[in-house]
């Protein structure tokens, strides 16, 4: 994109598209029941909300056809300016502008159609996908290289985006992501210290905003939860299994529904995190918890090791946006590489984290294997890697930071005698106090790497060395 392209792009604070041959392909689909269907492209989605997120631009589609499936895609999209069954798209394209009080060059435009040549002359900057007619391809600035249905709305979305130079920092290019609220993780950057609360609140609200205040009392960066859908997570052969809790002897299906928080306690837990100062995020261990938990705005998503391979909840995560932290406990380089060529394939700059992790609880100091970290970092490089902890003891997570993790998680509780499963391997408070004083430590003792005489060595200098260096011999003592 030219300088002249690139300064339209970042005027933009509007993009409408067209549907069929762009969000689609130019197929027709239908259902059992005779409906229209539409095949929408997840990249082109992840466009909007990137757009939305990052550039702070809002989409629209004006087409005309009647589709249903359109609707719904606009909805699950949370495109409001939707308009179905258009004759005319410049009567529309000036209503929105009338209405959202925008100058027509502050609007672009992508389209593949005849039916689009009027709509064009009047946007600010307009693209076309690579299949689109040949009079179109010669109207537009911008000649996407994929077809429609095939990510073009996605290519262009990013051309915005890029425009506006306020998209997130590509771990690509300096091995550190900057969270939605600015805080910086990665090389040459404090460690990111995540105390997780899990599921060690044990059902109570209660008990999670005790352990958020012992978490901000111990200066940890965030606090971490787990959210499931039970029905979902938990095989349908163990459900009828029973077991002792504080609730009594339950099935475990009923365990693990009392555990999870809903609504009410989230909503409570994002504004209890936001008055005390403190980040929080959470696993997500299933798709439909992603969509919960896309109701609040939290700094990331952490996905656990145990769905490291589970890639319909990778593929909804990276559908937000949000940074994506993988944990890699129980699994193969190979499989490590699969989810990375995944996760490349969807976005090659997309913002990520890898933890190294062992998933044993407490784990042995012979498995942690902290090296790993290292082997990471060099396998991907630009790429912050990190240290998720389930030993116990503070020193090898202290050491990880030494190893080069730019951030560290650790299993937290109020107190490990506490019922559950996992409070054993967690640390306690006046523990997450030791071990976020002693990373600090650590941290300020590493220093630069450059040699230097210090002015607190000069004294003991002029006392005990022979020769001095003529450099130092009228420089005061302090």
């Amino acid at each position: 994109m030219n300088e002249i392209l690139k300064q339209k792009a970042a005027g933009i604070k509007l993009l409408i598209s067209d549907c069929d041959g762009v969000l689609t392909d130019a197929g027709v689909y239908y259902g059992s029941n005779g409906e229209d269907l539409k095949k929408f492209n997840m990249r082109d989605g992840m466009g909007v909300e990137r757009l939305r997120k990052y550039a702070g631009v809002q989409t629209s589609i004006i087409t005309g056809e009647l589709s249903p499936s359109i609707a719904k895609r606009a909805e699950k999209l949370q495109i409001t300016e939707l308009h179905l069954g258009i004759k005319d798209k410049v009567v529309v394209f000036k209503d929105i502008c009338n209405r959202l009080n925008l100058q027509p060059e502050q609007v672009a435009y992508i389209g593949d159609d005849y039916n689009d040549l009027e709509v064009m002359r009047l946007a600010g900057l307009t693209a076309c996908p690579a299949d689109a007619l040949p009079q179109i391809k010669n109207q537009v600035d911008i000649l996407c290289t994929l077809n429609g249905g095939e990510g073009c709305f996605r290519e262009f979305a990013e051309l915005i985006i890029d425009s506006k130079s306020n998209a997130f920092s590509a771990s690509s290019l300096n091995g550190t992501i900057t969270l939605n609220n600015g805080r910086v993780i990665g090389k040459g950057q404090p460690s990111y210290i995540i105390a997780e609360i899990g599921i060690n609140h044990n059902g109570s609200l209660e008990t999670a905003k005790k352990l958020i205040d012992e978490a901000v009392a111990a200066k940890a960066d965030a606090v971490k939860f787990q959210k499931r859908t039970p029905e979902i997570c938990v095989p349908k052969d163990q459900w009828e299994l029973m077991r002792d809790t504080p609730w009594g002897r339950i099935t475990y299906i009923d365990y693990k529904r009392k555990t999870e928080f809903g609504i009410a306690e989230y909503a409570t837990i994002d504004q209890y995190c936001k008055k005390l100062g403190i980040d929080w995020f959470v696993s997500a261990w299933d798709a439909p918890s992603v969509d919960f938990m896309e109701q609040f705005d939290t700094v990331l998503y952490k996905l656990a090791s145990a769905s490291l391979t589970d890639f319909t909840l990778i593929q909804r995560i990276l559908e937000t946006g949000k940074p994506l932290m993988l944990s890699t406990g129980m699994s193969t380089i190979k499989e490590i590489e699969a989810t990375m060529n995944y996760i490349m394939a969807f976005d090659e700059n997309y913002p990520l984290f890898i933890a190294h992790s062992t998933s044993a609880y407490p784990c042995p100091l012979q498995e942690l294997n902290l090296k790993m970290i290292q082997t990471l970092e060099a396998k991907y490089p630009g790429v912050p890697i990190g240290y998720s902890g389930h030993e116990t003891g503070l020193a090898t997570t202290v050491a990880a930071v030494t190893l080069g993790a730019t951030f560290v998680e650790r299993h937290f509780t109020l107190d490990r005698a506490m019922w559950g499963s996992d409070h054993a391997a967690s640390v306690e408070p006046q523990g997450l106090q030791r071990l976020v004083r002693d990373i600090r430590d650590v941290e300020t003792a590493l220093g630069d790497g450059q040699k230097k005489v210090y002015e607190s060595e000069l004294a003991p200098m002029k006392r005990l060395r022979v020769n001095i260096s003529a450099e130092y011999k009228e420089k005061p003592t302090a």
